[in-house]
């Protein structure tokens, strides 16, 4: 039998490496003799400049930046070389992600991309031709009017006056956009962004309403955000001429992807349409018997391009098996029969406290494998008594 791994990583707890590692011990103590091929695969959120990099032969360059709450923290991008163009890779999660925002500052009226924006000076420092940037796992929802503070973006008040954004809710106050001191080496680099191409900024599918929950905010909050969106948005289609108000991807990483549309000319991509250059997934997926893959929550929101419902839908090309492991199962998570998942089950076998869950993650997961796979024998085993 051959087994293919491709998880996604269980936010805030193991990234994709480390799923991986656990599913793949899981398999080999249920039966050293399985061939298992274990994919690195990224949505554009945490471990995507580490994979890529690696993957590449590159290196990790790592800086001091400022995080979603104002304060420094330590964070890298990637470097790599190939036909002789210099590539950066730039991580959003591992600026200002989720992660990074502690438990009890999370209100995404006012949390930064600013960190974004001296990452994308730091490479531009160091001459590269080509910025890839992943939008995924983010703890901000700012329009990206943080990260273009950084790159020289100016933001003005009714009355003229300079305002230095520091979370979504500041932009209910900007009356103009400069954007005529942005950095000039931009226009001599191309930027690619890897993000989730459902994701828009405004309206009632708009991040405010559709992920603002997710980062802290409550209805209240999410309302002011949702209305500071919209402000901005139309502010940008007045200072840009470019209207991000719904465009695939403008909601990626909080309005990352507006920003980076508005401010850098950068190209936005379904994420997996870019990641596909950089990571030969079809081809290994084709090979196998049965896919195994993993998320930290199954819910409506994973068939909308994330990592499981992507490698559903490559396995079922190839009619191809495809069972999924996750922390929790939330609401909607039928919904995953439909986009090609055949089976999936939760790690969490009994009540426990989220501290609880995230240092036995490791060892749950091996566990749910050793569980699925036995189920999967037995299959088998009816499978070969009915052909007897």
């Amino acid at each position: 039998m051959k087994i293919v791994i491709v998880p996604s990583g269980f936010k805030e707890c193991l990234d994709a490496e480390d799923v991986a590692i656990a599913m793949a011990k899981g398999v080999r103590r249920f039966d050293e003799e399985i061939d298992v091929e274990v994919v690195p695969m990224i949505d554009g959120g945490e471990g995507f400049a580490k994979t890529i990099v690696s993957l590449k032969a590159g290196e990790l360059i790592y800086k001091e930046v400022t995080g979603p709450v104002g304060k420094k923290i330590k964070s890298h991008f990637g470097i790599f070389t190939e036909h002789n163009k210099r590539t950066a890779v730039i991580e959003m999660a591992a600026v200002a992600g989720l992660k990074h925002v502690p438990r009890d500052q999370r209100n995404p009226l006012k949390t930064t991309t600013y960190g974004v924006g001296e990452l994308i000076l730091a490479a531009l420092d160091l001459g590269v031709d080509h910025i890839l940037v992943g939008c995924g796992d983010s703890g901000t929802s700012d329009g990206g009017s943080g990260m273009a503070q950084a790159l020289g973006v100016k933001f003005f008040d009714h009355h003229h006056k300079q305002l230095f954004i520091q979370g979504g809710e500041d932009l209910l106050e900007v009356a103009h956009i400069d954007s005529t001191h942005v950095d000039k080496r931009l226009t001599d680099v191309s930027i690619d962004v890897a993000c989730n191409w459902t994701n828009v900024l405004c309206g009632e599918k708009g991040v405010a309403r559709v992920f603002g929950p997710q980062k802290g905010a409550t209805p209240q909050q999410v309302e002011k955000l949702s209305a500071a969106l919209e402000h901005y948005a139309a502010l940008v289609q007045k200072n840009c001429s470019v209207d991000v108000r719904t465009l695939p991807g403008s909601g990626a990483s909080g309005g990352l992807g507006a920003g980076l549309i508005a401010f850098t000319g950068a190209t936005l991509h379904p994420r997996f349409d870019l990641i596909k250059n950089y990571i030969n997934i079809e081809e290994k997926i084709a090979g196998a018997d049965i896919v195994l893959t993993a998320e930290g929550s199954i819910d409506f929101q994973t068939p909308n391009g994330k990592i499981p419902a992507e490698v559903a839908r490559i396995a079922k090309k190839n009619q191809i098996p495809v069972i999924a492991i996750t922390g929790t199962i939330g609401k909607g998570a039928d919904l995953n029969y439909q986009a090609g998942i055949d089976a999936y089950s939760s790690i969490i076998q009994k009540p426990a406290t989220l501290e609880k869950a995230i240092s036995k993650a490791p060892q749950w997961i091996e566990d749910s494998i050793v569980a699925v796979l036995r189920q999967v024998s037995v299959g088998l085993r009816i499978a070969r008594r009915k052909m007897a």
